[in-house]
């Protein structure tokens, strides 16, 4: 058995980490001394390995929980998909390390770089949100949105990455002030675009945003804390919407 101190050490993560785990559910030790010491054992450790790997591969905590927890869950099968997305990760990793070394070899003027060759290991074809998008909200829909998105100009693009900016600009107000209501209206009319979006779906993708550490990272580029921001404006815009349809009625 390792005090927490120790499991902390030897998984070289923070005893903190390992306290908010115990707090959140995810991993408790398996017992504590009289003296309050939380002691961990070869179980807790093989568990937070798997922890560890499904961050390394940007699991948010909330589904590691879910997966960990299920009856279904399989430590075995869990290794051998942890080494095919490490083995792809790795393989698209080689390929841009690849690319970089022959843009700085073009660069010093030992070689010539083609069109081609400078974007070697790029890959965008492939929606790491696609799953959980249909999981949500059905085939038609992402299916509608995903044929919106690739008719998308540059300029397009760009609209949404100065909604981005604008609402990073107030994200220090209140969620519901007329200011952030107003820029996550826009925010909100731009989906729109892409397909219809209800009150609950738009609800649900505000907490996409903030369950989802690859949503997050990707957002909080134009801003530390705009997802969490956003989150909280989008549920506040869709209770407005639902209470105004609800008037109406």
């Amino acid at each position: 058995m390792l005090k927490v101190k120790e499991a902390a050490e030897l998984a070289g993560i923070s005893v903190r980490t390992l306290h908010h785990y115990d707090e959140i559910g995810l991993l408790h030790p398996e017992e504590a001394t009289e003296s309050g010491y939380r002691l961990y054992s070869d179980r807790n450790l093989a568990m937070l390995q798997q922890i560890l790997f499904f961050r390394e591969l940007g699991f948010p905590l909330k589904q590691i929980k879910s997966i960990l927890q299920d009856p279904d869950f399989s430590e075995a099968e869990a290794l051998r998909l942890h080494r095919d997305m490490l083995l792809e990760k790795r393989r698209r990793l080689d390929a841009m390390i690849r690319t970089v070394d022959k843009t700085l070899r073009h660069a010093e003027g030992e070689m010539k770089m083609s069109g081609k060759e400078r974007f070697e290991g790029f890959d965008f074809s492939s929606n790491p949100y696609e799953k959980e998008a249909r999981e949500r909200w059905g085939d038609l829909k992402v299916d509608e949105a995903k044929a919106a998105a690739q008719g998308m100009t540059k300029q397009d693009r760009e609209a949404f990455n100065e909604v981005y900016r604008r609402l990073a600009a107030v994200r220090h107000l209140q969620p519901d002030s007329a200011e952030a209501q107003e820029a996550i209206g826009e925010w909100c009319r731009m989906l729109q675009t892409f397909s219809v979006y209800t009150p609950e779906m738009f609800r649900g993708l505000g907490r996409m945003y903030v369950d989802d550490a690859r949503f997050t990272a990707s957002i909080d580029r134009f801003g530390d804390g705009l997802a969490v921001f956003m989150r909280d404006a989008m549920a506040a815009y869709a209770d407005r919407v639902q209470a105004a349809e609800s008037g109406g009625n």
